[in-house]
């Protein structure tokens, strides 16, 4: 097992017990079954952004406290040099980095993200999921075939796409390249 997934459901099922929820509450919290979230928790399975968003939201932390056991400090301003972040894989293929992990108090989780051309992927539907809040996505770099439920959009450099992000939507890259995008993901309420 991968030792990231491990110490991260170390910290899901700590925070879980510390706030007194059962197995059962989180799930329905993070809308997966009760075995879903029991493999989760046990680090048998790898966290979608969505499910930690959501463990994040229930417990009162920050989501990066779930990925590292830190707790954002900075209050001010954070610089992310280019090509850094805290890097995240957090769904299979595609590579995120977070470019605000120690701001305090975030009203969006800002992400360089990478999504990998795959030709197997181009006659498959493309996978959808939601998350509360809002996002956002520029391209910065090849095509990104953009779904929102029955809609499809083809973006290319310096386009971008503002959605509900609690309605499904996915994303692939598409044009024999893999696609190099923004996404902000913004919080509920905010």
């Amino acid at each position: 097992m991968d030792t990231q997934i491990i110490e991260i459901a170390r910290r899901i099922k700590g925070l879980r017990d510390d706030c007194g929820f059962s197995a059962e509450e989180m799930a329905e919290s993070t809308g997966v079954s009760v075995e879903e979230y029991r493999e989760y928790e046990r680090g048998a399975l790898d966290f979608p952004y969505s499910f930690l968003h959501r463990c994040a939201s229930r417990f009162g932390v920050d989501v990066v406290e779930l990925l590292t056991g830190e707790s954002p400090h900075l209050m001010g301003y954070e610089v992310t040099r280019s090509g850094q972040g805290l890097q995240m894989s957090r769904r299979e293929g595609f590579r995120y980095f977070h470019l605000a992990p120690l701001f305090r108090k975030k009203l969006a989780e800002p992400f360089r993200v990478i999504a990998p051309y795959s030709a197997e992927d181009q006659g498959k539907p493309v996978e959808l999921n939601s998350h509360a809040g809002q996002e956002i996505n520029i391209v910065l770099s090849g095509k990104l075939k953009f779904v929102f439920e029955r809609h499809e959009e083809i973006l290319e450099p310096g386009d971008s796409v503002y959605y509900d992000s609690g309605r499904k939507h996915g994303m692939i890259a598409i044009g024999g390249t893999d696609c190099a995008f923004l996404a902000f993901v913004l919080k509920p309420g905010n």
